[in-house]
């Protein structure tokens, strides 16, 4: 009788124990969980696209405004509001250097990450996701190499290596272009990563999932690449690379170029645009346009101008004479700079000169264009007016959730053309080099919402549309066009001036020690940015190693492709 109690009881036990552990397992499957057909990689591809391009606040004033798109020289510091001179970044800071060197040198994880989980073998494995990572890839390495020559590149993701050593950029633009023809192979003529889950779509920020947009973006790459190696020394694949590309599709069109939408309402410590700086310090962190790109727009009737630009507010301004000290003999040189800067914009402007030295300047305020001068000292601040120049258009510093921002320039069709108009102007391209160049023109222009007709009218009467010089002029127009094209794309427009050497005036640096900031390199252009600190301290040898090949760790040391 006992036996059969015991065994009843362990009947009803194990009867409640299996209810029970059905009810757990129903109780704790949560209703809004992912299922398996639910899963992609996809899901991993958004957040290093938008890093890449528009990182958090940190990274992007010390990265993209302090240095590369002033480096660029298409907008300056140093006027009269600001914090700094516009020797900033000129003559060295290591906080500043350092968070570029960190959010560059830290970004591929993520990148990385999503490329392990799409390869043969990946828990998602998708080898059209995996050709966009590999796309990604040579954007990110060509953007990082030249920002500063070697870089950790062939180990950069082993996790069996700690302390990756540096590799010359010629082997790293060799590397990107062997993984871009792996991509370009892959995509063949595939038109999306797969269906359903597996299909990129609205997580890829950058072609929405058109894989042919993406083959097209990486032969256009390529063709980048290869130009810019081109003529560089032991650069003997480069003219194979742009044949190549040459002979491929590339980016065409409006509906080709490659922005990246800005999200309006992430917070600025996820995801940056420059009104997160403009707006949030006032007038001492806000920078004007120079005069290079004013001057070149203004000068030559360029539709841009009022698309890229604000007339200067202007006013009555006091130039203020010091009373004593060395730069009372200074003041009048200083000054006479100043309204020459606002003679060459052909502003009506008033200058009176008041009881005690001081020169009272008086501009119509909001009808004219005038950019401020590359570099200035800190002694040119209080003669250099914020009011007395452009600032940037609203589109370009507007802050979120406040109308329209605009969007990331990842590349467009219109660098494309300006590309194969080089090729040709040099005898390594076929066609037409002034077709090309003014194609590229058009959709550079389009790019700004520049209406047919104006761009007509630019394109039939303008000499700086016409390739009518020789080799170099022609070559020289080419660069300043691609450069005016890259506004707010600090990184490529900087590249162009050091790679091409225009516009000239800013390649030649500075010399005048009483109007100009000459930085720590004696005024000349800036090439490269020097290595952080974090790199120094942990990865000594390497970094060594580095600097024993491509030269000492300073801002003028030339790049391998500049040399």
């Amino acid at each position: 009788m006992k036996n059969i109690l015991k065994i009843f009881v362990m009947f009803i036990a194990v009867f409640l124990l299996s209810n029970c552990t059905d009810d757990f397992n129903e109780i704790n499957t949560k209703p809004d969980s992912f299922t398996v057909d639910e899963v992609s990689a996809k899901y991993f591809l958004t957040t290093p696209q938008y890093r890449l391009y528009a990182p958090d606040r940190y990274p992007y004033w010390r990265a993209h405004i302090i240095h590369t798109d002033r480096y660029s020289g298409q907008i300056c510091f140093g006027h009269s509001s600001s914090w700094w001179s516009d020797e900033l970044g000129y003559a060295y800071n290591s906080g500043y250097t350092d968070a570029a060197w960190d959010w560059l040198s830290g970004y591929v994880g993520s990148l990385d990450n999503f490329m392990k989980l799409t390869a043969p073998g990946g828990e998602f494995e998708n080898e059209y996701m995996y050709a966009i990572g590999q796309i990604t890839k040579g954007l990110y390495f060509q953007m990082f190499s030249d920002v500063f020559g070697m870089i950790p590149y062939s180990e950069a993701t082993n996790p069996d290596i700690v302390l990756p050593k540096f590799d010359e950029q010629r082997a790293i633009y060799q590397g990107i272009i062997t993984e871009l023809d792996e991509a370009i192979a892959t995509i063949g003529d595939a038109t999306a990563t797969g269906v359903a889950v597996d299909d990129v779509g609205d997580n890829d920020i950058y072609c929405g999932g058109d894989l042919q947009k993406w083959k097209r973006l990486a032969n256009t790459l390529k063709l980048r690449i290869g130009m810019r190696a081109y003529g560089a020394p032991g650069a003997d694949f480069a003219q194979t690379a742009v044949s190549s590309a040459l002979n491929a599709e590339l980016l065409d069109g409006e509906s080709d170029n490659v922005l990246m939408q800005k999200d309006e309402e992430i917070s600025q410590w996820g995801s940056a645009c420059y009104g997160d700086v403009w707006y949030n310090f006032g007038a001492g962190s806000d920078w004007t346009m120079s005069k290079t790109m004013i001057d070149l727009l203004r000068d030559n009737n360029d539709p841009r101008l009022a698309i890229y630009a604000q007339p200067a507010v202007g006013g009555t301004h006091k130039l203020e004479k010091p009373t004593e000290g060395a730069e009372v003999e200074n003041f009048e040189m200083r000054v006479e700079y100043i309204l020459g800067i606002l003679e060459d914009a052909g502003v009506d402007y008033t200058d009176v000169t008041l009881e005690d030295g001081s020169v009272e300047v008086t501009m119509p305020e909001n009808m004219y264009y005038v950019g401020q001068p590359t570099r200035l000292n800190g002694k040119m601040s209080s003669f250099a007016r914020y009011n007395f120049f452009s600032k940037p258009a609203e589109v370009v510093i507007n802050k979120k959730n406040n109308g329209e921002i605009r969007p990331e320039l990842i590349m467009s069709s219109a660098e494309a053309y300006f590309l194969q108009a080089e090729a040709a102007v040099r005898g390594i391209g076929t066609g037409s080099a002034q077709d090309l160049y003014q194609e590229g023109i058009r959709l550079a222009m389009k790019l700004w919402d520049v209406s047919d007709a104006d761009i007509d009218t630019y394109l039939a009467t303008e000499d700086m549309a016409m390739l009518n010089g020789t080799e170099e002029e022609n070559l020289e127009k080419i660069a300043t066009q691609r450069w005016i094209a890259a506004f707010t794309d600090g990184f490529e427009a900087w590249a162009i001036v050091r790679d091409m050497g225009y516009p000239a005036e800013l390649a030649a640096g500075v010399e005048d020690g009483d109007i100009f900031g000459l930085g720590d390199i004696n005024g000349n252009y800036p090439q490269r940015m020097r290595y952080g600190n974090g790199v120094i301290n942990t990865n000594g040898d390497n970094y060594n190693a580095a600097v024993a090949i491509q030269g000492p760790d300073v801002q003028d040391t030339k790049l391998w492709w500049a040399k």
